[in-house]
């Protein structure tokens, strides 16, 4: 889906993860604006990929179990840009916060995702 919808990482930090989605043909719902479920598509990916990026890869990986989102403007045009941050690092359970803005730096949309730690299967 990332790779469908255009999604590209710009910047990985410390504790942080920023990635952006363009609004096109491909994100709009029929109204002409970014459609709610690619904005939650973009934010459940930053999440999952920050998740996993801080997990012991040979022993657990990370599954989302839950999200949310707020979608609080409108954009018609031009490339949203996410930035998500842990809020909670735990040991079975992640919780990150994802922020969505449009072109001028306005927030359009929050989301938070909860994801489970989860062992990897021994072979």
């Amino acid at each position: 889906m990332p790779g469908h919808l255009g999604m590209v990482i710009t910047e990985v930090g410390d504790d942080y993860l920023v990635g952006t989605m363009p609004v096109d043909q491909r994100t709009r719902q029929p109204f002409g604006i970014l459609h709610g479920g690619a904005s939650v598509a973009l934010a459940e990916t930053l999440g999952s990929i920050g998740a996993n990026l801080v997990v012991d890869n040979s022993k657990f990986y990370c599954v989302g179990q839950e999200i949310n989102a707020n979608h609080l403007r409108p954009v018609a045009e031009g490339v949203v840009t996410a930035k998500a941050s842990p809020v909670h690092i735990g040991r079975s359970s992640q919780v990150w916060e994802i922020r969505i803005s449009d072109p001028n730096g306005k927030l359009n949309c929050i989301s938070r995702i909860t994801m489970a730690v989860v062992p990897v299967p021994s072979k």
